[in-house]
């Protein structure tokens, strides 16, 4: 404890030069936990929006589904397992059919994808409530679709418009009919939005001639025991998530990047300070040891002096850089509008989410990274002849 005191007190000594490195020291503290918290809150809004919105507790895939290849769609379809049919009937399944088509907005040709669903889930965020009252009115002479806020602004379209959708049934004739856009949605998840519409399931198994099929089913829970059937495979939430788990991987990697970057500017200021303090201070290291402190208790001073700085540092981040984290995590952190077409889940606003385990990784790391700069140059002090330092010479 009288090492700690006196510690501080040469630090507070030392003036201008102590306050340069407990600056720089809390900058790159405060970064370190800024860039990491918005990339937590980046992972836990896109996985917590890509389970609400698009892959519930899993999905079953049908034989030959690949979600990335539309060519696929219109063969990449199985008949609903029995077992599907009592889920569905609860609410805790979601069939989904997909059938290419082409949208003919304002005398433009788009290329669309038809996603038809089960209407009786209510687990997924889809306002699917909005079709259930053009569900069995065959007497209508439109489509019910919603469509999200990506495909209204990219055709220009909004709720009560009529747009004409051409599609190609199982045996191949083409057939068209008028879709009405009965509610536009917005949703964080490009996946169920960017070039599709939703319809209900039974009206595509009407016009694709395919009914009873899908081309995967949407879980509400995971599946405890895999199903034996040949035409479907269960993917968990882990497969599913694994592109935003790899992307997050990626970022965070150049976040080390520049945390180590700022954090070495950080202690190659402290190295300096710590090398220049050994040099200058030579007849006061003399002076201890000559009065009985020996040289291991000295050289503990220096280094906790290089510590004392880390904790100063700690003590000013926390005074500036708890008010500037705690508003970013109120209001969040805005995205450009280019972020819409990433093809992965991202908000308007990444909300930062700053974790004990973050919080207190961050703090060790400076602290133990501090300790180390700061023993490397006093250890020459070991080296030390008393009556060479009391003159201001170093052996």
């Amino acid at each position: 404890m009288l090492l700690f005191k006196l510690a501080v007190k040469n630090l507070l000594g030392a003036g201008k030069r102590t306050w340069l490195n407990i600056t720089v020291l809390s900058i790159s503290f405060v970064i370190m936990v800024f860039y990491n918290g918005m990339l937590d809150g980046w992972n836990r809004e896109a996985m917590e929006d890509t389970k609400l919105w698009e892959i519930g507790g899993g999905e079953l895939w049908s034989r030959g589904y690949d979600p990335y290849d539309p060519y696929s769609f219109s063969e990449s379809r199985s008949k609903i397992p029995h077992f599907v049919y009592s889920l569905a009937k609860d609410g805790e399944a979601a069939p989904v059919l997909i059938t290419p088509g082409t949208l003919y907005p304002g005398g433009r040709v788009v290329n669309i994808i038809i996603k038809g669903i089960d209407l009786r889930q209510s687990f997924l965020a889809l306002p699917t409530n909005e079709l259930k009252s053009f569900t069995y009115n065959n007497h209508d002479d439109f489509i019910p679709a919603i469509i999200g806020r990506r495909v209204s602004q990219s055709l220009k379209l909004k709720e009560g418009d009529r747009v004409l959708l051409r599609w190609r049934d199982a045996n191949g004739t083409f057939d068209a009919a008028e879709v009405k856009v009965v509610s536009i949605f917005n949703s964080n998840v490009p996946s169920v939005d960017v070039g599709q519409i939703w319809i209900p399931i039974e009206k595509l198994w009407e016009m694709s001639s395919s009914h009873g099929e899908a081309s995967y089913i949407v879980l509400k829970d995971p599946l405890l025991n895999t199903p034996q059937e040949d035409e479907w495979s269960y993917k968990n939430s882990d497969f599913l998530l694994e592109e935003i788990k790899v992307i997050i991987k990626t970022k965070r990697a150049s976040s080390n990047i520049i945390s180590f970057i700022l954090l070495s500017i950080a202690l190659l200021a402290l190295f300096d300070t710590q090398v220049l303090s050994v040099f200058r201070r030579q007849k006061e290291i003399g002076t201890y040891i000559a009065l009985g402190m020996t040289r291991k208790s000295v050289v503990t001073l220096f280094t906790l002096e290089g510590a004392v700085h880390s904790i100063f540092a700690l003590l000013f981040a926390a005074i500036w850089g708890y008010p500037l984290l705690l508003w970013f995590s109120v209001n969040g952190i805005p995205m450009p509008s280019a972020a819409d077409q990433a093809g992965i889940a991202i908000s308007e606003k990444i909300t930062p989410y700053y974790g004990l385990t973050l919080i207190f990784l961050s703090i060790a790391i400076v602290l133990i990274s501090s300790l180390i700069v700061s023993f490397l140059p006093s250890r020459k002090i070991a080296g030390m002849n008393p009556t060479q330092a009391l003159k201001g010479k170093l052996i």
